[in-house]
């Protein structure tokens, strides 16, 4: 893409390493990432609003984390996922059973680890300030100019910045997303996501539990203490009469939803809403911007797939750039973005297509498809081997894993 600015007298050169764009979570583990892999990073990275959410890392997240020397300063403030639950609540002529999945079938001590997202990106903000091979700098992005040699990335204070690589995690929206001129295959849902974390009069056992309603998943994923991070799929006028609640009301429409199986709710955080869609870039890599997480592809908050597709886009960059700079190799050449590409979008579309037709199974009123939703519940229940398979792929994917998602140092 050309440039309307006028280039910089004496740009900054860094082309030997990468530029991480973005200060999310998938923003500053993929500098984690490529740091541990021996390559120079600078983090672009400027302040950020505070984030009530929570995150269930994935067993191959919680490896990465471990590898990078992160996951002990987590371990205390998250909950294991030991059960999940499914309970059909569509009210439907024909329901699925009831089904729990336990971790320790696959030998697991948790399928995820929910915790706070500010707890998560605290612990991430640190290590990035320990790690010597990280400079960090509190600008934006004004521009990203691709070239054959280097990119080079425009920045608000006037200074500008050259790189054989850029890693964007600049979110939703992505300006370095735009600067590659890649578009995104976009498709709206009539859902809205509400979330909070309630405290609640009963223990939950490390239980998380899924009721599927005419409506969506809602969902309550355990936290250390009594308490539970909620996702609650609505309709948009339920979710605008929802915001419109008082804490205390809030509190008891989401117990009611739950069937007091927590007991007394009360809310404990802010409560959060968004419009749900699936959204993923027609390429994930082009000339030297390599796209990660949501940059890259947005998928409903059904199966904790978010964050821990954004780490996985990290670590398999990661692993592509430092083996090609240990091959004397270009870092940001094709032989890294296009196996890049290569790579995740088979994860990306496979996790995204069971996403989406799970979804649309709880809109439908068509009794042939609730058959089919319940009868697939059903057999999961009755045989153990096909439900050992279908979590091991919902935990991760079980073919080309990157190796820190193995646990694996770069």
């Amino acid at each position: 893409m050309p440039s309307n600015l006028p280039p910089h007298p004496s740009p900054e050169r860094a082309a030997s390493g990468v530029a991480v764009i973005g200060g999310g979570a998938s923003g500053l583990f993929a500098a984690l990432a490529l740091a541990s892999g021996g390559l120079p990073v600078t983090l672009i990275a400027p302040p950020r609003a505070p984030d009530p959410r929570t995150t269930a890392l994935m067993d191959g997240s919680v490896r990465a984390l471990d590898a990078l020397g992160l996951w002990e300063r987590l371990r205390a403030h998250a909950a294991p996922l030991r059960v999940m639950r499914l309970i059909d609540d569509t009210g439907r002529l024909l329901r699925a059973p009831e089904v729990e999945f336990r971790s320790g079938e696959l030998g697991l001590e948790g399928f995820a680890w929910n915790l706070e997202n500010e707890v998560l990106l605290a612990a991430l903000d640190d290590a990035i300030a320990e790690a010597p091979g990280i400079e960090r700098r509190n600008a934006t992005v004004r521009q990203v100019v691709d070239g054959p040699q280097v990119a080079r990335i425009e920045l608000d204070h006037g200074t500008s910045l050259e790189t054989s690589l850029v890693a964007a995690a600049d979110g939703r929206n992505s300006p370095s997303r735009h600067a590659a001129g890649i578009g995104m295959r976009v498709r709206e849902y009539p859902q809205v996501a509400v979330t909070a974390t309630l405290a609640h009069s009963r223990p939950h056992g490390d239980v998380s539990t899924e009721f599927h309603t005419r409506t969506g998943p809602f969902t309550l994923v355990p936290l250390p203490g009594d308490r539970s991070s909620v996702v609650c799929v609505v309709s948009p006028a339920e979710a605008e009469q929802l915001g419109t609640l008082a804490p205390e009301a809030f509190a008891r429409a989401m117990e009611r939803k739950a069937h007091s199986i927590l007991g007394r709710m009360s809310l404990v955080s802010p409560r959060g809403s968004f419009p749900l869609s699936q959204r993923t870039a027609e390429h994930f890599a082009r000339g030297r911007i390599a796209l990660i997480g949501e940059a890259a592809h947005i998928i409903p908050p059904i199966g904790a797939q978010g964050l821990n597709l954004g780490i996985r886009d990290a670590a398999t960059l990661a692993e592509l750039a430092s083996d090609a700079a240990r091959a004397g190799a270009d870092i940001g050449g094709a032989g890294v973005t296009d196996a890049y590409e290569r790579r995740r979008r088979a994860d990306v579309a496979s996790r995204g297509f069971a996403v989406d037709l799970f979804n649309r199974s709880l809109l439908s009123d068509l009794l042939p498809v609730a058959g089919l939703r319940g009868f697939g519940i059903w057999m999961l229940g009755q045989f153990p081997g096909l439900r050992r398979t279908v979590m091991r792929e919902g935990v991760g994917p079980t073919r080309d894993v990157p190796r820190l998602l193995a646990g694996t140092p770069l």
